[in-house]
């Protein structure tokens, strides 16, 4: 008997149990919290943006994305061009005892006419030297580096203007020009920024300031060091990845998704999106062409869907 007294008896300590948890489970999580409060929602980014503006923007500052490198705009009719086109530049440089024909004349006219452009004088050895022996023709325009943004800097100016996210990244886009074609379209259909890789992608460089047509310098460009984690931030963040590709599953009419927050993926013409950003995008839309062409440049088809996206916006 003393035997199985002593089976019985458990030991000292601690008992196996679930500690609470399957009682607190029962409880609740409380009522829903308001928009405000709920992390990542359009109108909780709104109320930080308010809270930063009324402390003066000393709110946390982003760490950006980067700056390019100086460029050098090399001979007379480029120069004219750019200076034309409101390339910001900061020196021009002319060199010594050179023919002053009638794009020279320009030249000196509209960097004096813009203001804050230095003008130098240089002799043709140092301006070889300035352009790796480069045919200048004596004129030399100076393109200061480019401010890039960070790619939430994006989405934070639609939420300081209570506005959902219209964002186009660029996925192996490398023609400048197209850079600058999506720039505009993003302006004009009141988009809030592109979003470019860090590496084999087009920057924004002078060829890309000037088909821009100016609009660069009130629609920014963030760069990104990689693309696909930076979609997959903003999906956390409740924006729709849309990438377009000839071969998507929804037609551009049918995508309900474009009235709301969103960033629009663009492709390289030839080789459309890459295999992880289009793994990465929550639709693949096609633009319908019942013309049979085969794909469209990044710019042309960039515009269509801004349009789409800002006809549903209105």
């Amino acid at each position: 008997m003393a035997g199985n007294n002593r089976r019985m008896s458990g030991k000292k300590g601690a008992q196996v149990g679930s500690g609470g948890q399957r009682r607190r489970g029962l409880e609740g999580k409380g009522p829903t919290p308001p928009a405000e409060m709920r992390k990542g929602h359009v109108k909780q980014r709104a109320a930080q943006a308010k809270v930063r503006r009324a402390q003066g923007g000393r709110g946390p500052q982003r760490r950006g994305g980067g700056r390019s490198p100086s460029e050098l705009v090399v001979g007379r009719n480029p120069v004219v061009e750019a200076l034309r086109g409101g390339v910001p530049a900061t020196t021009l440089y002319v060199q010594q005892f050179i023919d002053n024909d009638e794009r020279v004349r320009e030249a000196l006219q509209l960097a004096a006419e813009r203001g804050g452009i230095n003008l130098m004088e240089a002799p043709r050895p140092e301006l070889d030297r300035m352009t790796n022996g480069l045919n200048h023709q004596g004129l030399v325009l100076q393109v200061p580096p480019y401010e890039y943004a960070h790619p939430e800097d994006l989405a934070d100016a639609a939420a300081e203007a209570a506005e959902d996210p219209l964002i186009v990244a660029l996925d192996g886009v490398t023609d400048p020009r197209n850079l600058g074609a999506v720039v505009r379209s993003v302006s004009a259909f009141g988009g809030h920024g592109v979003v470019v890789p860090e590496r084999r992608a087009a920057g924004m460089t002078a060829g890309a300031w000037k088909t821009s047509a100016g609009t660069a310098a009130r629609t920014p460009v963030a760069r990104a060091t990689n693309l696909t984690r930076a979609l997959e931030a903003y999906k956390k963040a409740g924006v729709v990845v849309v990438g377009l590709a000839a071969d998507g599953e929804v037609e551009l009419g049918e995508l309900d998704a474009l009235g709301g927050p969103v960033v629009i993926v663009v492709g390289s013409e030839g080789k459309g999106l890459s295999r992880l950003v289009g793994e990465t995008c929550d639709h693949r839309v096609r633009i319908p062409m019942p013309g049979g062409a085969e794909s469209l440049n990044a710019g042309v088809a960039a515009g269509i869907v801004l349009y789409e996206a800002a006809r549903r916006r209105v």
